[in-house]
């Protein structure tokens, strides 16, 4: 098994969507700026604090919810190798019986009564007369 890219940790882009940065979050408009100090502060509060709840969350929860993830997957897979594909197969010939038999109704019965009414049809003429 690799090793994971310690650099690139989303090369899939999985999520974009939770990419917060302090402009994304905070924006004062033109007209209602506070003091230059509270406004840097307050960025390097948001972002070291974002950093450390990260860091520690990760440090107490990644290890166990990746177990209970890859355990989830594994699971997923099982079902799908063991259960559902096999099941799918056993629809898929039981299928090919119906599909079988529905061809035969549709030659046997249809064909003759739509060729019957075709023909009835065909010699019906219409005239436009003034």
């Amino acid at each position: 098994m690799d090793d994971p890219d310690l650099d690139m940790r989303d090369p899939n882009s999985l999520n974009d969507h939770v990419k917060v940065l302090f402009e994304d979050v905070f924006g004062e408009p033109e007209g209602a700026h506070s003091f230059n100090c509270v406004w840097r502060n307050s960025f390097r509060c948001f972002t070291g604090t974002k950093r450390c709840c990260y860091l520690l969350l990760t440090t107490l929860c990644a290890i166990p919810m990746a177990f209970c993830w890859g355990c989830e997957f594994a699971c997923i897979s099982f079902h799908h190798v063991w259960y559902i594909t096999p099941m799918l197969r056993v629809c898929q010939i039981n299928i090919g019986c119906v599909q079988k038999m529905y061809s035969y109704v549709v030659n046997c019965l249809c064909a003759p009564c739509c060729e019957a009414f075709s023909l009835f049809f065909s010699r019906i003429v219409v005239r436009n007369g003034k």
